[in-house]
């Protein structure tokens, strides 16, 4: 049986990802931090569903922001285990507000969960997928690791930079028999939007005047739309990570956005070329690529013109 690491599995996308790939006869690794303490309840809850259901679930605490942390979780999954077959580094948080007034700390904090908890859970699991001769990485991003929103200015950089960090290793993963790839979710109803602070440097959010209460506008624009029947569901990011668990090696896309798009789906088929070109013809490293042609996302739903968010 292959086994699965997910992080960040007490809410969202994690959350359904354990359900959606355990009923897929996968046994899952659900890690999550205050498992003593806030996500208690979230712990028992996921177990009582797998005893119900006979699912192989493993709840385990992980802070993807502590070495200490990262590395006691991976020692006792390959202990029990031996080896990891899939990790999907799902965990983070998001700010908006004035992208000025936040403080030197909150961006750092931003970029501790966001990046930072990927780069530490890659160091911790590529290793052992190195050892093993194969394996799968696959980062959450958003479309925001694409696009630039306004208001969302640190939330997006975070993004950008796990969507850079995640090519590199693609590529110089890719002869260990190691593939990544890299879900990219629009706007979906979970606890992401509201789940950053409000900005620390109240000096530089009161210069904007006006213009300050735009971020608070625009979360409770995207909440009525998440509260409405078009919304997406959040279980297509869910079915979009699965697939790529279960596609055969060699096939798994590159890129996938999930939902709403906002044109990420066209950058992304455009600079394709261009970013395989760079490997190919510039840095002359053909066989860092994929033989197989690839597309860069799938699975979207066209936005419409009554999803003005």
């Amino acid at each position: 049986m292959k086994n699965i690491v997910i992080t960040g599995s007490s809410s969202g996308f994690g959350y359904l990802s354990t359900l959606t790939l355990a009923r897929k006869s996968y046994k899952v690794w659900a890690t999550m931090r205050n498992l003593d303490t806030n996500n208690a309840p979230k712990k028992d809850e996921l177990l009582k569903i797998a005893e119900k259901e006979n699912l192989n679930i493993s709840v385990i605490e992980l802070d993807v922001t502590q070495d200490d942390s990262v590395t006691t979780a991976i020692r006792t999954i390959i202990a029990e285990d031996g080896r990891i077959d899939h990790l999907i580094n799902n965990a983070g948080y998001m700010f908006v507000g004035v992208t000025e007034a936040y403080s030197i700390a909150q961006a750092k904090e931003q970029f501790e969960v966001n990046f930072f908890g990927i780069v530490r859970m890659v160091k911790a699991v590529a290793p052992h997928m190195r050892k093993q001769k194969e394996g799968l990485l696959i980062n959450v991003t958003s479309i925001a690791g694409r696009l630039s929103f306004p208001y969302f200015g640190l939330y997006c950089a975070s993004k950008h930079a796990v969507e850079a960090y995640s090519q590199a290793l693609r590529y110089e993963l890719a002869p260990f028999g190691i593939e990544v790839s890299i879900v990219e979710p629009g706007p979906f109803g979970t606890n992401l939007l509201f789940s950053g602070p409000e900005e620390a440097d109240r000096t530089a959010f009161d210069g904007y005047g006006e213009h300050k209460n735009t971020p608070q506008a625009m979360l409770q624009n995207f909440d009525a739309f998440f509260k409405g029947d078009d919304a997406p569901s959040p279980q297509l990011v869910a079915d979009d990570i699965a697939g790529l668990v279960e596609a055969p090696r060699g096939t798994r896309e590159e890129r996938i956005v999930s939902g709403i798009d906002y044109g990420a789906l066209d950058y992304n088929e455009k600079v394709l070329p261009i970013q395989r070109s760079l490997v190919r013809d510039a840095f002359q490293m053909p066989h860092l690529l994929e033989i197989a042609q690839q597309k860069s996302v799938k699975n979207v739903i066209p936005k419409t013109k009554d999803q003005n968010l």
